[in-house]
């Protein structure tokens, strides 16, 4: 099986799907062996990882090539290893990225030889991925579902929602539906006694409008009481990091707003575990593997209602507002800071509940095992 990512191991700027490819090839029945071809470098990284560039690395039953950025006599050396396999799958993980469509043109000018095609959109159909830069994706949509549709490609989605949004974009799509796995433990991390001061938020992700960082930072212009919030992520869009910046410069001395920058997957559960809640105003998530480690390290989330998360965080792990506007996320955000020390103990205790209860349930096969499966009984 052929396997392509723009991002990847060691990197992590990419957020969920590095974490959900790599489980994808760590998780695979024995008889799968992946071939991964992905970028040199990181999210937003100039320089790309240290002796990894133009190379093949083993990892497990997996072997990862590190595509150089500028180098045509590597991609000409790389595409003659791949034309001599014939795969049983081409996987892409994303509808839109250059990693992605020039595989399946590959495949569909008979360039790479490959027995299916399924694309992992990682949200990209959802109403609020396509709701920014929508005139280019309508676009370029209209004549690439005559590509897909010619090979036959399938859809990899997370959830029924996100099957829903991949069929409302392409209504003959056969769709398969398989939960993101995640390497998290089975138990939520013990949570630390209660600690005195103003409530302590944090926003985890790309810094980019489908996150909607400005949201949060537009309610807390809204909020009364004393809050802080520290927000992690890589910058993705300069211009929307721009207005975002001129919202922390504009808060009211209440609210304590700082820039951390990246962060370590190592250093997530630590940073959850010394906060009260994220903060997670998002477009859209297929599955959100941030929320997952918030509530694995009993830190309860706020996050709007266009996540697979809904129903966890109001059984406990969390909040949902009503709506996705400034108003309705700051009367949330309100309600929490009003809370007592003990309290926001007990909603953290009620979200390491609610992580146990959905770690429980989360079962399935990996992707690729479903597919090869479906193939050995068709």
């Amino acid at each position: 099986m052929l396997v392509t990512s723009t991002f990847f191991e060691p990197g992590f700027r990419g957020g969920g799907p590095v974490r959900s490819v790599a489980h994808i090839l760590d998780a695979a029945a024995p008889g799968v062996a992946p071939i991964l071809v992905t970028r040199d470098r990181d999210l937003g990284a100039t320089e790309a990882y240290p002796g990894l560039s133009g190379r093949w690395v083993d990892r497990g039953r997996a072997r990862v090539f590190y595509l150089p950025r500028r180098r045509p006599r590597q991609w000409y050396g790389l595409w003659r290893q791949l034309r001599a396999a014939r795969f049983d799958l081409l996987y892409v993980n994303s509808l839109w990225a250059p990693m992605s469509l020039v595989p399946i043109l590959a495949v569909r000018l008979r360039l790479l030889r490959a027995d299916r095609v399924m694309v992992a959109p990682r949200g990209e159909c959802s109403p609020g991925a396509l709701s920014l830069k929508s005139g280019r994706k309508r676009l370029f949509v209209t004549g690439w579902r005559r590509v897909l549709r010619s090979l036959g490609v399938e859809f990899h989605a997370s959830t029924e929602r996100e099957a829903a949004d991949v069929r409302g974009m392409f209504p003959w799509a056969t769709v398969r539906i398989n939960a993101n796995q995640t390497g998290l433990p089975l138990e939520p991390a013990p949570v630390p006694a209660p600690v005195p001061g103003p409530l302590r938020l944090v926003f985890v992700g790309r810094i980019a409008a489908m996150k909607n960082l400005a949201l949060a930072l537009e309610a807390l212009a809204g909020v009364g009481r004393p809050v802080t919030l520290d927000v992690y992520g890589p910058i993705e869009d300069a211009a929307y990091w721009r207005r975002c910046e001129a919202l922390l410069a504009a808060l009211p001395p209440n609210v304590r707003a700082t820039y951390r920058g990246s962060l370590a997957p190592s250093a997530v559960l630590d940073v959850f575990a010394d906060h009260d809640a994220l903060v997670l105003p998002t477009l859209g998530e297929n599955f959100g593997h941030v929320i997952a480690e918030s509530l694995a390290a009993s830190c309860p989330v706020l996050c709007s209602d266009r996540t697979p998360w809904t129903s966890v965080l109001r059984d406990g792990g969390g909040a949902v507002p009503p709506e996705l506007t400034a108003g309705a996320w700051a009367a949330e955000i309100e309600r929490w800071a009003a809370l007592s020390p003990k309290q926001r103990h007990a909603a953290r205790l009620a979200a390491g509940d609610a992580y146990r209860r959905w770690r429980a349930d989360l079962a399935g096969a990996n992707i690729l095992d479903l597919v090869r499966g479906a193939a050995d009984s068709g």
